[in-house]
């Protein structure tokens, strides 16, 4: 696991109802780590709360990183201690960044799709698209205008003639089309969504119904469904390869909690299967794949799982431990 950096919280913005941004720096005025569009990184809000937040300022830039956060009604503590507790000036532990959603900078052109606080890795996208000289363009929606963030910046400079906006209180015209978008863009377009579980699969599904390339197809998750353990689940074996230490994974808990019970820690943040903080190293057997890190060509080479979610469809998996 990567040493954790210490920045001071150097700003923050009411950005839209609900929405607050926070810049963070070197607390002694150097430059931070190195990012590209899309990475996120871990915030460690308390001892006990750590949660992913995107960057979304240019990764051109240096001095800063910028994170949006909503203050979700259905928080498990994160967002709402950012909103309530962190202030102008504090100190703050984060990792560093994270990249599990990439743009290609070799595909000719690239649709950007936003819902919500979905807007965040999707802004740093258009920003390193823009430097690149890249055809683009971003549709962005949400429920009403006053609940959308840095929709200012994403209207104004050079990012105004790539940018489509879609709010759903105002005039049914100017709606999220998902269909009518894909139907007037190329099919070597490469397409980035980020947003709402159901802005998400509409993407998927219209996308594949027209066709498009499965590998020109992106998306990022915010919160993955919660179908980790039914009572199908079965239990299993994991097997430690350097110390062949046989630990059994009951039905109705995760790979993590079982290791955890034989002394055996495995970083964590999301328990979800949306960060990928917790990969793991797979020698042999055949993971149950449930999180929304991996694409299906790294599911389909069997090398690596999320065990914070993922289970087996072996008796026997032996981990890279």
């Amino acid at each position: 696991m990567s040493e954790l950096l210490t920045v001071s919280v150097a700003k923050k913005r009411q950005e839209a109802i609900g929405i607050c941004s926070f810049e963070l720096v070197d607390p002694q005025g150097g430059q931070m780590p190195a990012f590209e569009a899309g990475a996120h990184i871990d915030v460690h809000v308390s001892d006990s709360i750590c949660r992913q937040y995107s960057l979304c300022n240019d990764s051109a830039e240096r001095h800063r990183y910028l994170i949006g956060v909503l203050d979700e009604p259905q928080s498990r503590g994160g967002s709402r201690a950012m909103h309530a507790s962190v202030q102008e000036g504090d100190l703050l532990r984060i990792s560093q960044p994270r990249n599990l959603f990439r743009l290609d900078l070799q595909a000719p052109r690239s649709l950007l799709l936003a819902g919500g606080i979905g807007v965040t890795p999707i802004l740093a996208m258009a920003e390193q698209l823009a430097n690149a000289g890249a055809q683009f363009c971003v549709h962005y929606s949400g429920r009403t205008q006053a609940r959308m963030a840095f929709v200012d910046h994403l209207r104004g400079g050079r990012l105004g003639s790539h940018t489509v906006l879609h709010v759903d209180d105002g005039p049914p015209g100017q709606r999220l089309d998902i269909g009518g978008i894909l139907a007037s863009t190329p099919r070597e377009t490469h397409i980035y969504a980020c947003g709402p579980a159901g802005l998400i699969q509409a993407v998927a599904d219209q996308a594949r119904q027209a066709g498009w390339p499965a590998d020109h197809v992106h998306f990022e998750y915010f919160a993955a469904p919660e179908t980790s353990i039914t009572n199908a689940d079965q239990p299993f074996d994991v097997r430690i390869s350097s110390s062949g230490q046989l630990i059994t994974v009951g039905e109705d808990e995760s790979v993590v909690a079982a290791l955890a019970r034989h002394g055996i820690e495995i970083p964590t943040s999301c328990e979800q299967g949306i960060c990928g903080s917790c990969m793991t190293g797979v020698l042999d057997g055949k993971p149950d794949h449930r999180d929304m890190v991996l694409s299906q060509e790294e599911r389909m080479r069997n090398t690596q799982f999320l065990p914070c979610c993922s289970r087996s469809r072996s008796k026997l998996l032996v981990l890279d431990l």
